[in-house]
């Protein structure tokens, strides 16, 4: 048969691969990235609808005439809020935040809005983000978000400190949305190499939860403060799974589809060891929440709501109500390493499930649902404690999992803590329960040893033919 001959088949079966790949980008959803995560429970997950209602009272210019509140308020008592700073006080380093000192959970809160297409300052935040990455403890972060973190922290330092030595059992919660989100990350871990500054307060009482975060961190940090760093993502939000230049982000809103699909036929040509590998790749940090309301519905085991229900907006945003079921909101959790949102979704609802109103609804939904499944109010004291334990417990011990699976993927500057911590931090190795000799030893053997010998010995397959961590 002629060259001429086979090119016409060639052509054919070029095509129909492309057909199919389109087929297949275009009916994935967020879904299938973690479908394998655990469920959360009702006691993690509790604190996120009320965090961002505190990220939605800073957007207000007065707390006691709201303007914007959801249904139900934000649940603040605007005698509690201890300062609120906005653009005219910030002078453009960062986004307007208050902080909250919350009596009735016992939780001092720093909240930071989300961007404002409006502010140049705000797009100039993002955008510094050069071949100048900053370097922080072996890892890469986003510039712009460390220097406003920076100047937040060292703005802010002072009241923190006397609001903890005033509440010795308060914790120290920071919040934001989008922007914010990343500068909370980033004021984490200032604050947890600061901690002198804060009058030694331990590692145990910061948190940390980003809505919506931008990727702001490299992988081994991303996984090695999971311990106190939580990303909230709801279904497609096109943001934490972003790679591309923001700028050129910003400089293609008017055609960001395109962008977008033309950054997914990237990463699915790219190899996932090459992503994992690159030191400078910046990921969604610390533990992954991620809020599941969609799927395609060819699957029928789950509902579909009236599109003429006008109770709960949440439900129906979007164009494919019809290509999609809506089903009741479920939060899956985990502490990724690969496939840590890597891949754009094509989907119409990237955009709109970036928005803090709709991640605020959603996460209060799905909140909802679990009370109902599970009236955690209605169960003894003791046995909470125990619930609270065992869910310390399993945290813990998926942590461990993850820094050891980051560790046997080669990402650059990872390592399984020693007794002295994550970063020469006593509690976290106590947390943790590994030796100092067993860290440095792994280490060593890693050096020496070939790639395969190395994934050999760590990595054994089940009955079922998947890979599993060897105990």
């Amino acid at each position: 048969m002629s060259i001429t001959c086979c090119l016409p088949v060639l052509e054919c079966v070029y095509c129909l691969a492309c057909a199919r790949w389109a087929w297949k980008r275009c009916i994935y959803t967020a879904g299938h990235e973690s479908e394998t995560w655990g469920l959360a429970t009702i006691e993690e997950f509790q604190p996120i609808p009320r965090l961002c209602r505190y990220i939605l009272a800073v957007y207000e210019d007065d707390l006691r005439t709201p303007l914007w509140a959801p249904p139900g308020g934000y649940g603040m008592n605007p005698d509690w809020v201890v300062l609120r700073e906005d653009y005219d006080d910030t002078q453009g380093r960062v986004t307007p935040y208050l902080i909250y000192l919350d009596h009735e959970n016992a939780d001092i809160v720093l909240a930071v809005r989300g961007l404002n297409m409006d502010r140049e300052s705000d797009r100039a935040i993002l955008l510094d983000n050069r071949l100048g990455q900053a370097s922080v403890d072996g890892g890469y972060v986003h510039n712009g978000l460390l220097k406003a973190a920076g100047w937040v922290f060292e703005t802010e330092c002072e009241v923190l400190r006397d609001l903890l030595e005033k509440y010795p059992t308060y914790t120290l919660t920071f919040a934001g949305h989008s922007l914010g989100a990343g500068v909370v990350s980033l004021l984490t871990l200032v604050a947890l190499q600061n901690r002198d500054k804060l009058g030694n307060i331990e590692r145990k009482r910061i948190r940390c939860y980003a809505m919506a975060p931008a990727r702001c961190m490299s992988l081994n940090l991303a996984v090695r403060y999971a311990d106190v760093i939580n990303s909230v993502v709801l279904q497609d939000d096109f943001l934490p799974r972003t790679t591309a230049n923001l700028e050129d982000v910003f400089k293609s809103l008017i055609c960001l589809p395109c962008l977008l699909c033309v950054m997914c036929i990237k990463d699915t040509c790219m190899l996932e060891e090459k992503m994992i590998t690159d030191p400078r790749r910046l990921y969604a940090p610390g533990r992954i929440y991620h809020i599941v309301e969609r799927k395609p519905c060819r699957d029928h085991d789950g509902y579909i709501q009236d599109s003429g229900d006008n109770e709960n907006p949440a439900l129906f945003k979007g164009a494919l109500h019809n290509t999609f079921q809506r089903l009741p909101p479920v939060v899956r959790t985990a502490v990724p390493v690969d496939g840590r949102f890597e891949h754009i979704i094509l989907s119409c609802n990237t955009i709109p499930d970036h928005g803090i109103i709709w991640i605020e609804r959603e996460s209060q939904i799905a909140l909802n649902l679990m009370m109902e499944s599970d009236p955690v109010m209605e169960i003894p004291p003791n046995q909470r404690m125990e619930r609270r334990e065992k869910i310390a417990r399993e945290h813990s011990q998926e942590y461990r999992q993850a820094l050891e699976r980051a560790a046997a993927l080669d990402v650059p500057h990872s390592y399984v803590p020693s007794p002295y911590g994550t970063f020469n931090d006593p509690e976290a190795g106590e947390q943790l329960n590994i030796s100092s000799s067993a860290g440095s030893l792994a280490s060593s053997k890693r050096r020496r040893e070939s790639w395969g010998d190395f994934v050999g010995r760590l990595i054994d397959t089940d009955e079922s033919g998947h890979m599993v961590l060897k105990k």
